[in-house]
């Protein structure tokens, strides 16, 4: 198998249609949830529209470098989300997060292992594939939060 499908397979998983690994993916928990449990705060956890955010923010500035633009987001800029006051702005969000994470998983499909393992802009940010896998590994981290977060909301 090639890196990029291995990728593509990998990132269709977690964001939006597989459920083999956690029986589930970050679509399916985020896209029928209504705002006021997206907002809804939860002890000190960030809430699901925060992580939400949190996670589109760096699939959408790493698919940015992937179109040959540069690399612009900053960690300490990912949890800067504009707040959500209805349903309409989290369906907002929601469809920028599943439109996006179509595109990002588009643009994978597109790259050759020589690509894959280039340097990601500079050496010291790694291989395009390391970012990538870096991805997935944050959004399942985060999936695991939203889960619990939904537990916690729906005692």
């Amino acid at each position: 198998m090639k890196l990029n499908e291995y990728l593509v397979n990998r990132l269709k998983e977690i964001l939006t249609e597989g459920k083999w690994v956690v029986g589930t993916n970050f679509k399916e928990q985020i896209f029928d949830l209504d705002w006021n449990q997206a907002i809804q705060k939860i002890d000190d956890f960030n809430t699901i529209a925060d992580i939400t955010f949190h996670i589109h923010y760096y699939i959408e500035g790493v698919a940015k470098v992937l179109e040959g633009g540069s690399l612009d987001i900053k960690d300490k800029f990912s949890f800067d989300s504009p707040p959500i006051k209805s349903q309409q702005d989290w369906k907002n969000l929601v469809n920028k997060f599943c439109s996006d994470s179509e595109r990002f998983i588009e643009l994978v499909k597109d790259m050759d292992n020589e690509k894959l393992l280039s340097d990601f802009i500079e050496k010291k940010y790694g291989n395009y594939y390391r970012n990538i896998d870096v991805i997935i590994e944050h959004t399942y981290y985060h999936l695991g939060q939203i889960l619990l977060i939904k537990k916690q909301i729906n005692k």
